[in-house]
């Protein structure tokens, strides 16, 4: 007999994300973590340097969701980047996400990761504003402009019509000038400027987005206006300042962020400097923990970037694909 997967490139990813509300499938993940509804074993983690000496990474994570009416979701993301492709015109990272069939345990869908990947994040970022952002906002900054940062903007549009202005900082000028030339094609909506430093950009919104390669961090408590909200998306931008004086710090998952060595707040949480956290956001959705708005200080989002996020959203956009006809077979035997 022989054995196929479906196959999702990117243009297939696309056409099967448009029919998938992505917030309200994280949304249901978080819930199921918080719930204890998921499986989360510990990523494989590969590291190396490349000719140029360019940091590059291999994480391997699997992850499991229990289905409401349905069979448990298995999968696995495998997600590779390099620091150095943005310079050669190349998204940083790059990979492939995968479920597994619940009988024979093959392999049965595989898709592009790199945009189902950013997606999640941003979905994320959505969820996380709703119930942490300011009470009132309209404008947003990003620190990193590239692919992930765009992919923020379009869920932005949508999940926060009354958000009007953007502001971008980058460390190289060319990728703040062309992401704001797409946003002005894309959403002519929004009212762009490209900030000269970090920190005018930082002053300039009350939604502050780390989409950055970043492996140090420069961005101190000083700089975050209270009411302030900060989805710390990448690994190292914030300044151990920054935690200390939050209002209120949360995660995907406490243990995943305390156990990454490349993560500042791991680092925070591990020396004993961060006893206790504000919770994460599958407690505050499930009515667990309390939210907690910035008002008199500022609030930092830090996930991790669980699996089981990638595992429930491909398992949404392949729903849609089979519906729309999406996609390629792949014959392993």
């Amino acid at each position: 007999m022989a054995e196929q997967l479906l196959f999702l490139d990117r243009e297939a990813v696309l056409a099967s994300l448009a029919h998938v509300d992505v917030c309200e499938e994280v949304t249901q993940v978080l819930r199921r973590h918080a719930e204890g509804r998921v499986e989360l074993p510990a990523e494989g983690y590969l590291p190396w340097a490349n000719g140029e000496g360019a940091y590059c990474r291999s994480l391997a994570m699997l992850g499991a969701v229990e289905a409401d009416g349905g069979p448990t979701l298995r999968g696995m993301k495998l997600i590779n980047a390099a620091t150095s492709n943005p310079s050669h015109g190349r998204e940083r990272a790059a990979g492939l996400i995968m479920l597994f069939d619940p009988d024979t345990a093959r392999p049965n869908v595989l898709a592009e990761a790199g945009w189902l990947s950013a997606t999640r994040t941003a979905a994320y970022t959505m969820v996380s504003l709703r119930h942490l952002g300011p009470e009132q906002w309209d404008a947003t900054t990003f620190l990193g402009c590239g692919m992930l940062a765009r992919v923020h903007v379009g869920l932005l549009a949508a999940a926060f019509p009354r958000m009007t202005r953007v502001h971008l900082y980058d460390t190289e000028p060319r990728r703040a000038e062309e992401l704001a030339g797409w946003i002005h094609e894309r959403h002519p909506h929004f009212t762009v400027r490209v900030a000269p430093g970090a920190r005018s950009a930082v002053a300039a919104a009350q939604v502050v987005v780390t989409t950055t390669t970043a492996d140090r961090g420069y961005l101190p408590a000083a700089w975050l206006a209270p009411g302030t909200f900060v989805a710390h998306v990448s690994l190292s931008d914030l300044l151990p300042d920054a935690f200390l004086a939050a209002q209120g710090v949360f995660v995907d998952d406490v243990d995943l962020v305390a156990d990454n060595p490349r993560r500042i707040l791991g680092q925070l949480m591990r020396e004993g400097r961060i006893t206790a956290l504000s919770g994460t956001l599958g407690q505050v959705l499930i009515g667990e923990r309390p939210p907690i708005r910035p008002t008199a200080s500022h609030v930092i989002s830090n996930p991790f970037g669980m699996a089981v996020l990638d595992v429930g959203l491909l398992g949404a956009v392949h729903e849609a694909a089979v519906r729309l006809g999406l996609g390629q077979k792949l014959t392993l035997y």
